[in-house]
Protein backbone atom coordinates (compact mmCIF):
# COMPACT_ATOMS: atom_id res chain seq x y z
CA UNK A 1 0.00 0.00 0.00
CA UNK A 2 1.21 3.44 -0.98
CA UNK A 3 1.00 6.51 1.07
CA UNK A 4 -0.11 9.83 -0.74
CA UNK A 5 1.88 12.45 0.63
CA UNK A 6 -0.12 15.32 -1.48
CA UNK A 7 1.75 18.19 -2.89
CA UNK A 8 4.57 17.57 -0.93
CA UNK A 9 8.30 18.44 -2.19
CA UNK A 10 10.18 15.03 -2.54
CA UNK A 11 12.92 14.48 -4.91
CA UNK A 12 15.47 12.21 -3.91
CA UNK A 13 18.74 12.18 -3.49
CA UNK A 14 19.77 16.05 -4.58
CA UNK A 15 23.55 16.49 -4.88
CA UNK A 16 25.65 18.97 -2.51
CA UNK A 17 26.81 21.38 -4.35
CA UNK A 18 29.42 24.94 -3.31
CA UNK A 19 29.25 27.51 -5.84
CA UNK A 20 32.76 29.19 -6.08
CA UNK A 21 32.12 32.88 -6.99
CA UNK A 22 34.48 36.49 -6.73
CA UNK A 23 32.97 39.23 -6.49
CA UNK A 24 34.05 42.85 -8.37
CA UNK A 25 36.87 43.13 -6.15
CA UNK A 26 38.29 39.37 -6.55
CA UNK A 27 36.91 38.16 -3.28
CA UNK A 28 36.04 34.90 -2.93
CA UNK A 29 32.47 33.23 -2.30
CA UNK A 30 30.77 30.39 -1.12
CA UNK A 31 27.59 29.37 -1.32
CA UNK A 32 25.95 25.59 -1.05
CA UNK A 33 22.88 24.52 -3.12
CA UNK A 34 20.72 21.21 -3.32
CA UNK A 35 19.37 21.96 -6.04
CA UNK A 36 21.74 21.13 -8.83
CA UNK A 37 22.07 18.96 -12.17
CA UNK A 38 22.84 18.71 -15.32
CA UNK A 39 21.15 20.66 -18.08
CA UNK A 40 22.50 19.25 -20.98
CA UNK A 41 25.56 18.46 -22.66
CA UNK A 42 28.03 20.86 -21.84
CA UNK A 43 26.02 22.56 -19.31
CA UNK A 44 24.64 22.72 -15.64
CA UNK A 45 21.34 24.14 -14.13
CA UNK A 46 21.07 25.20 -10.74
CA UNK A 47 17.87 26.96 -8.77
CA UNK A 48 18.56 29.98 -6.52
CA UNK A 49 17.07 32.89 -5.50
CA UNK A 50 18.72 36.24 -5.45
CA UNK A 51 22.02 36.39 -2.95
CA UNK A 52 25.28 37.78 -3.25
CA UNK A 53 26.41 34.62 -5.07
CA UNK A 54 24.11 35.56 -7.85
CA UNK A 55 25.76 38.73 -7.85
CA UNK A 56 28.97 37.91 -8.20
CA UNK A 57 28.08 35.68 -10.97
CA UNK A 58 26.09 38.46 -12.77
CA UNK A 59 29.37 40.36 -12.61
CA UNK A 60 32.04 38.05 -13.10
CA UNK A 61 29.79 36.11 -15.90
CA UNK A 62 31.58 32.81 -14.08
CA UNK A 63 31.27 30.37 -11.85
CA UNK A 64 32.85 27.10 -10.26
CA UNK A 65 30.63 23.54 -8.71
CA UNK A 66 32.19 21.62 -6.01
CA UNK A 67 30.67 18.65 -4.47
CA UNK A 68 30.59 18.46 -1.08
CA UNK A 69 31.91 15.08 0.62
CA UNK A 70 31.75 13.76 3.83
CA UNK A 71 34.66 15.36 5.11
CA UNK A 72 33.41 18.84 4.01
CA UNK A 73 30.00 18.55 5.32
CA UNK A 74 30.38 20.72 8.35
CA UNK A 75 32.00 23.46 6.36
CA UNK A 76 29.17 22.60 3.31
CA UNK A 77 26.47 23.22 5.34
CA UNK A 78 27.93 26.81 6.75
CA UNK A 79 28.20 27.56 3.51
CA UNK A 80 24.26 26.89 2.85
CA UNK A 81 23.25 28.86 6.22
CA UNK A 82 25.47 31.80 6.38
CA UNK A 83 25.34 35.10 4.18
CA UNK A 84 28.26 36.38 2.40
CA UNK A 85 27.25 39.63 3.28
CA UNK A 86 27.50 39.29 6.74
CA UNK A 87 30.70 37.20 7.46
CA UNK A 88 34.03 36.40 5.53
CA UNK A 89 32.88 32.98 4.75
CA UNK A 90 36.28 31.90 3.09
CA UNK A 91 38.06 33.35 5.63
CA UNK A 92 36.16 31.43 8.66
CA UNK A 93 35.89 28.20 6.97
CA UNK A 94 39.97 28.63 6.16
CA UNK A 95 39.24 27.16 2.55
CA UNK A 96 42.11 27.12 0.21
CA UNK A 97 41.39 28.68 -2.98
CA UNK A 98 43.10 28.15 -6.36
CA UNK A 99 42.44 30.40 -9.41
CA UNK A 100 40.22 28.75 -11.56
CA UNK A 101 42.18 28.11 -14.94
CA UNK A 102 38.97 28.63 -17.20
CA UNK A 103 36.82 31.73 -15.64
CA UNK A 104 37.31 33.86 -13.47
CA UNK A 105 35.96 32.20 -10.28
CA UNK A 106 37.71 30.22 -7.35
CA UNK A 107 38.32 26.41 -6.98
CA UNK A 108 37.86 25.13 -3.39
CA UNK A 109 40.92 22.46 -2.33
CA UNK A 110 39.17 21.00 0.32
CA UNK A 111 36.82 19.66 -2.58
CA UNK A 112 37.70 16.65 -5.37
CA UNK A 113 36.14 18.24 -8.13
CA UNK A 114 35.28 21.65 -9.38
CA UNK A 115 33.26 22.29 -12.48
CA UNK A 116 34.64 25.51 -14.03
CA UNK A 117 31.61 27.67 -16.07
CA UNK A 118 30.90 30.68 -17.79
CA UNK A 119 27.16 32.08 -17.37
CA UNK A 120 24.88 31.02 -19.90
CA UNK A 121 21.90 32.56 -18.16
CA UNK A 122 20.63 34.04 -15.21
CA UNK A 123 17.00 34.23 -15.26
CA UNK A 124 14.32 34.14 -12.46
CA UNK A 125 16.60 31.82 -10.39
CA UNK A 126 17.29 29.50 -12.94
CA UNK A 127 21.13 29.53 -13.32
CA UNK A 128 22.47 27.80 -16.53
CA UNK A 129 26.25 27.88 -17.24
CA UNK A 130 28.62 26.26 -20.15
CA UNK A 131 31.11 23.94 -18.07
CA UNK A 132 34.54 25.06 -19.48
CA UNK A 133 36.85 22.76 -17.31
CA UNK A 134 36.41 19.84 -14.74
CA UNK A 135 39.71 19.52 -12.63
CA UNK A 136 40.02 16.62 -9.91
CA UNK A 137 42.09 16.32 -7.30
CA UNK A 138 44.28 13.51 -8.82
CA UNK A 139 44.49 11.32 -5.76
CA UNK A 140 40.64 10.27 -7.09
CA UNK A 141 42.33 9.70 -10.46
CA UNK A 142 43.27 6.42 -12.02
CA UNK A 143 44.38 5.13 -15.30
CA UNK A 144 42.84 7.95 -16.64
CA UNK A 145 39.61 7.35 -14.80
CA UNK A 146 38.01 9.40 -12.10
CA UNK A 147 37.40 7.31 -9.23
CA UNK A 148 33.90 8.48 -7.71
CA UNK A 149 33.74 5.67 -5.29
CA UNK A 150 36.45 6.89 -3.43
CA UNK A 151 35.46 10.56 -2.61
CA UNK A 152 32.55 9.79 0.20
CA UNK A 153 30.39 12.16 -1.90
CA UNK A 154 27.08 13.39 0.07
CA UNK A 155 23.57 14.04 -1.17
CA UNK A 156 20.70 16.15 0.83
CA UNK A 157 18.00 14.11 2.06
CA UNK A 158 14.82 17.03 2.13
CA UNK A 159 12.52 14.30 4.12
CA UNK A 160 14.36 15.03 7.35
CA UNK A 161 17.19 17.78 5.79
CA UNK A 162 19.73 15.43 6.19
CA UNK A 163 23.12 14.71 4.87
CA UNK A 164 23.49 11.05 3.16
CA UNK A 165 26.59 9.41 2.23
CA UNK A 166 26.26 8.18 -1.32
CA UNK A 167 26.58 4.42 -0.98
CA UNK A 168 28.72 1.39 -3.25
CA UNK A 169 28.39 0.79 -6.48
CA UNK A 170 25.17 -1.65 -7.48
CA UNK A 171 24.66 -2.05 -10.92
CA UNK A 172 26.33 -0.82 -14.28
CA UNK A 173 24.30 1.74 -15.87
CA UNK A 174 22.87 0.94 -19.67
CA UNK A 175 24.03 -2.46 -19.18
CA UNK A 176 22.24 -4.20 -16.03
CA UNK A 177 18.67 -3.93 -18.01
CA UNK A 178 20.15 -6.04 -20.70
CA UNK A 179 18.82 -9.45 -19.24
CA UNK A 180 15.12 -7.75 -19.69
CA UNK A 181 15.65 -6.37 -23.26
CA UNK A 182 15.03 -9.44 -25.44
CA UNK A 183 13.11 -11.50 -22.98
CA UNK A 184 9.93 -12.71 -24.50
CA UNK A 185 6.23 -10.82 -23.85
Amino acid sequence: MRKDLGKNMLFLPLPVVVIGTYDKAGKPNAMTAAWATVYDFGKVFVSLSPHKTTKNIKATKAFTLHFATKETAVISDYFGIVSGNKEDKIAKAKVHVIKSKHVNAPIFDEYPVAIECKLHSLEDGNLIGDIVGVSVDSKYVANARVKTDKMNLICYDMTDHSYREIGKKIATGFSCGAKLKNKGE
